[in-house]
């Protein structure tokens, strides 16, 4: 399959995961029934994509591609919608996730089998 279709379908379980982890904040200990439900299929939709892309990307690429861009992602929802905040600590850390996705991206070989 195309490398390019497989990141965009990688994209698609990032974006997914991201709405079910927003979603688990908003269920409120699953005592809100919507956004649990909505919790429940995004996070269904983003395994199911990321599941796709382990056709040709190592797991362990795109488990922290999935993982680490969804940390950072995550983090500017929790910043924006939930007015949570983020100390330097914080931001230097999302920086090193930011930069490692890079590396891989970028310098490893091991991107695709």
């Amino acid at each position: 399959m195309n490398p390019l279709t497989l990141y965009a379908i990688l994209v698609i379980a990032i974006i997914f995961e991201v709405l079910g982890t927003s979603a688990l904040q908003a269920a409120q200990h699953f005592t809100r029934l919507w956004p649990t439900v909505m919790m429940v299929v995004c996070y269904a939709v983003a395994f199911f994509c990321l599941s796709y892309t382990l056709k040709a990307i190592p797991v362990g690429i795109a488990y922290a591609i999935w993982s680490g861009l969804g940390i950072v992602l995550v983090s500017l929802v929790g910043l924006l919608v939930f007015k949570q905040t983020l100390d330097t600590p914080a931001l230097i850390g999302l920086g090193l996730i930011i930069s490692g996705v890079l590396v891989l991206n970028l310098f490893s070989k091991s991107t695709f089998h």
